[in-house]
Parts: structure tokens; sequence; C-alpha cells
């Protein structure tokens, strides 16, 4: 059985995994990238508290010992389900079972000003673009003599008070205490602006318990973090925010962790898709009106699971999960297949150095401070995907925590040669 599985993110990595060395499968996994990298570490990268090796790793290399499975580098554009074919950047591959797991892609809105002029955070070239902005800004600000302007290159607006807004403003709020008046000695605390969290519901952290939302918020005004609630924003021309209440913050500086929606691909039916652009499927993860296409992860919406009703978050834990269920189910024959049911274990947010809060399931119970930083310190180190990885990143977090700094904050821009 011939098994493509497009997208190498937690999902698909996990289904490849699992598979991987099994009798009577052949597997390619197809990735837009040649390595898998860990998403919710990706903000540190943009702030240079850790380099890029220490959350990512080349797939040939993880998928060394798996003999059933190969890698193919190459974008998705068509999928042709009557040919039981997919159309890549790089050429053609034929399936007899398809498995999405593409993840999801920054959602503007339809703001394309928004889209053309704000920072996104959702890739590996993202966070490296993120950084060389931000270092190059602050570099520029030593230059500036108005004060006003220095104050617009370093002032941020951040969109979008789940998780990572949280843990982005936290940490540049610590970088602008303990790193930047130590490494740009021109400038002066005052120059330094402000960190404005913007976000339409009315807390931060909105997924999680009351408990949790009302300690997160304490401690980000501690930290000098404004918070705007209940407002969107509506624009920003590469000078000035402008938020839905009229409201227009002065900055350089938008970095849009405000919603994701799944990535389209020509051939599946507007039929298919639901909420967000993810693929319908039931409860066995099979696209809706396809007899052999499958969805994983952040881009499916599986209906069923009576708990929600909705779909299930878009997290690692459920598209880990669904990865298993969906490979248990290959080895077994047809009438002998487990609908998916999603087990939560909890949430957990970072918000800074001996800051966080964990949410127990169904949000009965909660722990925060130093206790919840420890176990979101021992999850995240534990979701790497290698010995190497865990090893590197407790060594950069070790350095931090004992420093205050860390030296990761190179402004690198390559030059693109390769043409084909």
């Amino acid at each position: 059985m011939k098994v493509i599985v497009m997208g190498g993110g937690f999902a698909g990595l996990e289904l490849v995994k699992r598979l991987g060395n099994q009798q009577g499968f052949e597997l390619i996994l197809v990735d837009s990238n040649n390595y898998n990298f860990f998403p919710p570490l990706i903000y540190q990268v943009s702030t240079g508290f850790m380099e890029p090796s220490a959350i990512s790793y080349p797939f040939r290399k993880i998928l060394r010992r798996l003999k059933n499975v190969r890698f193919r580098l190459g974008s998705l554009e068509q999928v042709v389900p009557e040919e039981n074919k997919i159309i890549l950047s790089n050429g053609e591959l034929h399936y007899d079972i398809l498995v999405m797991a593409t993840g999801t892609e920054s959602n503007f809105f339809g703001n394309s000003n928004i889209e053309a002029k704000s920072l996104p955070m959702k890739t590996i070239s993202d966070a490296l673009s993120l950084r060389n902005v931000i270092l190059t800004r602050f570099d520029r600000a030593t230059r500036l003599a108005n004060d006003e302007d220095r104050k617009n290159h370093l002032s941020f607006v951040i969109a979008g008070a789940g998780p990572t807004g949280v843990e982005l403003s936290g940490i540049l709020a610590e970088m602008k205490r303990s790193v930047i008046i130590k490494d740009y000695p021109e400038l002066k605390e005052e120059d330094l602006g402000d960190i404005t969290l913007v976000d339409g519901q009315d807390s931060v952290l909105g997924a999680m318990s009351g408990n949790a939302q009302s300690y997160t918020s304490k401690k980000l005004e501690q930290l000098g973090v404004k918070m705007i609630m209940n407002t969107l924003v509506k624009d920003f021309d590469g000078d000035t925010v402008t938020l839905s209440n009229g409201v227009c913050i002065a900055s350089k500086n938008l970095i849009w962790a405000a919603g994701v929606s799944a990535k389209t691909f020509h051939g599946f039916q507007d039929t298919c898709l639901g909420p967000g652009k993810r693929l319908k499927t039931d409860v066995y993860n099979k696209v809706q009106s396809h007899k052999n296409i499958y969805a994983l992860g952040d881009c499916a919406l599986v209906y069923g699971d009576k708990d929600y009703p909705n779909g299930h978050p878009q997290l690692a834990q459920p598209a880990l999960q669904q990865a298993k269920n969906l490979a248990e189910n290959l080895k077994r024959s047809k009438g002998a297949w487990k609908p998916f049911k999603y087990h939560d274990k909890g949430s957990l947010a970072i918000i800074g150095r001996n800051k966080a809060v964990l949410d127990f399931p169904g949000q009965k119970h909660y722990v925060k401070g130093f206790g919840a930083w420890l176990i979101w310190i021992f999850v995240h180190i534990a979701g790497l995907v290698n010995f190497k990885n865990r090893a590197r990143t407790l060594y950069n977090w070790l350095g931090y925590y004992i420093n205050k700094d860390q030296y990761f904050r190179m402004i690198i821009k390559p030059t693109e040669r390769l043409k084909s």
C-alpha cells in the first residue's frame, strides 16, 4: 500500500514514524522544507534567544532507519482524486492513500495592508526575518536624533493574545529590561517605546481558565506590557497601527499572531471545507466525499467527537493523537477501525522567567508561577524531535536563566542563489 503523507509537522511525522518499517506499507513524506521544526518555540528564535537548529532537524536524518519511507522535497499544487495522484512543484506522485497534514498559515482576514507590512511568525523563515527586523531597528534607532522616530522604531504592537502573543510580549518585555540597554548604550530607557498586546476577546489566553487569564494579565502588567482587549487591529501603513476603536499607535512593528487558517489546494471542492478552511472529516479522519484521502492535525475538522462538536483545538496534542489513531487503524482490517477520541492533557502558556500558567483538563485546577514554568520547560523539551535538540535547548535556557542574556542576536540575511 502506497501512502503519501503531505506535510511533516506534528501529525505527518508522527504517522510516518508509526508506520515506518511496517510490512505492507510504502510511505513518501512530502514537505516544502527539508526539515521538521517545533512551532511552539518559534518566538524564541525570532527574538534571538534560540538558534534555528535547536528547534529543527532534517527529515532525511530522522527517516534514516525507516526502510519503507522516502522523503520528497516539494510544494503541493493540486490534488487529483479521480486519478489518485498529487501534482507537486517538481513532479507528480501516485498514491493508494493520501494523508493531508499540511497545517495552517497566517490569516490576515483579507487585509492586504496588514498582510504586506506586518511581521508574521509562523515558520522558521518568518522567525529569522522578524529577528532581522527587530535587531535592525534597534541598531537604526541608535542613529536617530528625533525622540519620536526612535520610539516609533522601538515600539511593538502584537496582534493576538493567545499563547504565542503572550509569550512573545513577555519575552520582548524582558529583553527591554535586561538586554537592550546593555547592547545599545546609545539608547536610554525612555527611548524603548511600548509593547502593546491587542486582541478581540475579553482577556488574554481566551481558551484558558479565568484564573490563568487573571494571573497572566497581572504578570504582563508588571512587565510593562499594555493590553487592549475587545479590540481588533484594523489597518497598518508601516508607521501607524489603527485599531477598531479608533485608537492609532505609532509603531513600525506590527507582529501578527492574530489567527490562522488551513492551507487550501486545488482539487478539493468547497463542500469539503469547514470553518477556518479546514478539511471536514469523519471520526476516522477520512475527508468527506473521498474514499482514500485523510486529514490530520490543524488542517482537519473532525466531526463526531461529541465533546468537540466544533472541531478540536489546533494544538500539538490533537495532531499527535489523530496520527496515532490513524496509524493503528491502517494496520487493522476495515471492520476493526476505532473512531478518534481526543484526550485533553491540559493547556500551558509561559509569560516570562519563572512565570507560566497550566490548566489541567477541564480547567478545574490550575498551576501558576515557578511550578508551571518548570512543567512548561519539561513539556517543551520532551516535545523536541531528538536528544540533540533537547540538550541544546536545555543548555540555551540554562544560560539565559543564569545570565538573563543570550547570544543569538545576529542579523543574517542570506542571498538566494539556487534558482531551480
